[in-house]
């Protein structure tokens, strides 16, 4: 969760209101955050461990009280002085959720000067996007101009994903002459002064300002956004009419337009890989800071053209976009997830407090589900994606503290569920039998899954965009993780047996298993798989594992099964009804028989009182196919076992 640092009188100011730590703590709990702690700049300096000041330095900090407040990854409106003390005062009611108003007259007015064209073939190599806007006649003092490079600095570390995804430039616009355009350029042909050296006037390119902010001890907390673009052929930048670097993103702004306390109009650009992240970091830079122009919470438009190289316009839209938008929820889903019993149009109104109004009550679409809450979404809010989203915040209007203790009408006792249970006691008993636990991705390529293995190519759950070669499908069986583990362990020693084993899910596809009343198209299957790997083929090793794994089960060999044994079978408990043989698997009886060796591979048949007379097969095992053992590189004679644990409940 972030932590935003905000003066306690500052923000009282903000409020209009005072109260005691203790009274504001329980303010915080109510509206959702969490006073973290009460501090001040000398308190911070004189605890920390990292940072040494004199006794003169430390008497010259200031002790007026901070409050660190930690407020929800996902609530960007949160990151400021001016989010939060709106949204308090939105929540005590004293004073509405603001109307955002893009002023479009004034874009058309000013359409030639404060147009963004975007050279589309140079930046799609690097940062594609750009997204605008322009605030009017707004009015800075030292507070609102820290809040104002705060809200930045946290946009940049939460949601920017420290400027790999956004990257945000704000301009002084009387400073700069538009209309503007964003480029990409080789580094050499990037000329201009950057703010970190505004007081000596040192002029850079793109090479050597990389090279200073790699080594300069003073520009440290640039250095670790470098390596974003070092190593491009093209830097991204920003320039206005006359060639002027506004900004070389994501690394830094240029002097010339850099913002002052004396700076009037505003103009911010955001560049960004996603376009969807771009518009809501500017949205939330405009809603907080709207309120100090002239025309309180209103901005001006930039239409953004995007030309290809014949200078014709293929895209264009005008940003910010400061949509409200509109989504339901079930008034009876509402107060179940919260366990309260709350009207409709109580419930609407509970909306204002929590800036999700106007909210109306629409008719039931579905009698079940009954009458729909339609709140309205700010653009502040981006957060608010699901009906649930919506029950939790009416859940901080009402008050967590007004919900109304219940005893659970159910009594239950947690337990470990019986596939996981049966998993972790058959772990205990094959790893006391000499067998290594290993642990593989769940994810293989479509050749490991399925060709190396000489089987046929069935449906498999696969990924649309797939890292790599190596992470094409869920798998289907567990046999290619073990095979990778031997291939990759050839230093081992084979000569007394190398055995592994692995109890864990394969995803096969499956159009009647239905999940919540929806059919998925695929369900999980929990199966254990072993190898025995050394000098020879092991095949009564892995058969020995078969008998164990079944004898812990207490699953009992059928007669014929058990007269074929001679006399090494010893009678132990077993469950009433359930029986196992096993049979030959024959070569293109089944998709996985080309895996084995011809006649040496087995399947293992189970009868169960659930399923009837009928024998089912649940896994197989045998000596693996030397051309299997090729398309791994593995050098030793090997047998496996893999068979489904669900069916031994």
């Amino acid at each position: 969760m972030p932590t935003v640092g905000v003066s306690r009188d500052a923000l009282f100011t903000h409020l209009g209101r005072t109260y005691t730590d203790h009274e504001f703590d329980e303010l915080a709990f109510e509206f959702g955050v969490e006073l973290d702690e009460i501090t001040s700049e000398r308190n911070e300096a004189t605890k920390s461990d990292t940072v040494k000041l004199t006794k003169e330095q430390i008497a010259a900090l200031s002790d007026e009280v901070i409050y660190k407040i930690d407020v929800p990854a996902n609530r960007y409106d949160l990151l400021c002085i001016e989010g939060i003390s709106r949204s308090l005062k939105v929540f005590l009611g004293d004073m509405d959720a603001p109307t955002f108003n893009v002023l479009t007259d004034a874009t058309t007015a000013n359409a030639n000067n404060t147009s963004m064209t975007v050279i589309k073939s140079n930046t799609d190599t690097i940062r594609p996007y750009v997204v605008c806007a322009i605030l009017r006649d707004v009015t800075f003092d030292e507070p609102r101009y820290q809040s104002f490079i705060e809200l930045q600095d946290q946009l940049h570390r939460n949601l920017c994903r420290n400027r790999t995804l956004v990257a945000i430039g704000t301009h002084d616009l009387d400073e700069v002459v538009g209309p503007f355009t964003y480029d990409a350029r080789p580094p050499k042909d990037i000329n201009f002064v950057p703010l970190t050296h505004t007081d000596s006037g040192r002029e850079f390119n793109g090479v050597s300002l990389m090279e200073c902010y790699e080594t300069d001890v003073l520009c440290k907390h640039l250095k670790p956004y470098v390596p974003i673009i070092k190593h491009s052929e093209l830097y991204p930048v920003v320039l206005d009419s006359e060639g002027t670097v506004l900004s070389l993103p994501p690394i830094i702004n240029g002097s010339k337009s850099r913002i002052t306390l004396g700076t009037k109009n505003v103009f911010i650009e955001c560049t960004a890989t996603d376009l969807t992240k771009a518009n809501i970091v500017l949205d939330t830079v405009v809603a907080m800071f709207s309120e100090y122009a002239a025309v309180p919470f209103s901005v001006e438009g930039v239409t953004v053209n995007y030309v290809d190289e014949s200078k014709n316009v293929v895209d264009s839209y005008v940003t910010p976009q400061m949509y409200t938008r509109k989504e339901t929820a079930s008034v009876k889903l509402v107060n179940s997830l919260i366990g309260i019993d709350v009207d409709p149009q109580p419930m609407a109104e509970l909306c204002n407090k929590i800036q999700l109004g106007p909210a109306r009550i629409l008719p039931a679409v579905d009698e079940e589900e009954g009458v729909l809450l339609e709140v309205t979404v700010p653009p502040t809010r981006s957060d608010i994606l699901h009906a649930v989203d919506i029950a939790e915040d009416i859940g901080i209007a009402y008050g967590y503290n007004n919900i109304i203790k219940t005893v659970p009408k159910t009594c239950t006792v947690g337990r470990e569920q019986p596939l996981n249970q049966l998993g972790d006691l058959l772990r205990e008993e094959i790893g006391r039998a000499g067998y290594v636990e290993v642990l593989t991705h769940g994810l293989c390529s479509t050749h490991d899954n399925f060709t190396a293995l000489r089987r046929p190519v069935t449906a498999a759950v696969s990924l649309s965009n797939p890292a790599n070669v190596e992470y094409e499908v869920v798998r289907t069986t567990l046999l290619p993780g073990l095979l990778k583990c031997l291939q990759h362990n050839k230093s081992m020693s084979f000569g007394g047996g190398f055995k592994l084993f692995e109890i864990s899910d394969v995803v096969l596809a499956d159009e009647e298993h239905v999940m919540t009343q929806t059919i998925v198209g695929a369900r999980n299957a929990r199966r254990v798989c072993a190898t025995y790997s050394g000098p020879t083929s092991g095949f009564e090793v892995i058969h020995g594992l078969v008998d164990r794994i079944m004898t812990l089960c207490e699953v009992a060999p059928q007669d014929d099964y058990v007269a074929s044994s001679g006399n090494a079978y010893v009678k132990v408990h077993c469950k009433e009804g359930w029986y196992y043989t096993i049979r030959e698997l024959k070569c293109g009886t089944s998709d996985v028989s080309g895996t084995y060796f011809p006649g040496r591979a087995a399947e293992i048949l189970l009868t169960t009182p659930k399923g009837g007379k009928e024998p089912v097969v649940i896994g197989t095992f045998g000596i693996l196919h030397p051309e299997v053992l090729g398309s791994f590189s593995i050098k030793y004679p090997t047998s496996s076992v893999e068979l489904d644990l669900e069916s031994l409940l």
